[in-house]
């Protein structure tokens, strides 16, 4: 590869990370969205616990105002995933005067396909899969499990016997 081929691209990488810092500092001051580690278009709310090693992908939401969120280590987040821990409904509708906050609990290991929605109340243990598209309702999910649809179908100990095989 000639030389100037790879400055110049070089030079555009730089160029990119630039404008993308440029834009999360100025997306954060024109919002209420603080600056996080995972990408300008990530929106945290509230202060939700994040593991290590957590992806969280562009145009998702963690909502954490009213409720407690906590999303263990090695988790993957797709892209347009909402994690959010309030419920509106009732109060757009006048049924009530305030949001119905729920906690939301993640364990370690857990992907959430895109396009999903986790709600209040949900408990997804560790090693399951969330697939694309599924709405998480409020309910306890225990590990190793697959997750799918809307409304969500549960299959108990799907990957337990994939992830205990030392050997895959």
């Amino acid at each position: 590869m000639p030389l100037g081929i790879l400055s110049h691209s070089w030079i555009n990488d730089m160029l990119s990370k630039k404008l993308l810092e440029k834009f999360a500092d100025l997306f954060a001051q024109l919002t209420t969205f603080k600056r996080n580690r995972f990408h300008p278009l990530v929106w945290i709310n509230g202060e939700p616990e994040i593991g290590e090693n957590v992806y969280i992908g562009g145009m998702s939401e963690v909502n954490a105002n009213g409720a407690k969120v906590s999303i263990g280590d090695n988790c993957d987040i797709a892209s347009f995933v909402a994690i959010n821990c309030a419920d509106s409904h009732k109060k757009c509708l006048g049924l009530s005067n305030k949001n119905d906050c729920q906690p939301i609990t993640i364990e370690e290991n857990v992907f959430i396909g895109s396009h999903s929605v986790v709600k209040g109340g949900a408990y997804i243990g560790h090693h399951s899969v969330v697939a694309a598209g599924t709405i998480v309702d409020a309910k306890k999910i225990p590990p190793y499990s697959l997750v799918i649809g809307n409304p969500m179908q549960i299959k108990i100990n799907y990957y337990q016997q994939g992830c205990n095989n030392d050997s895959a």
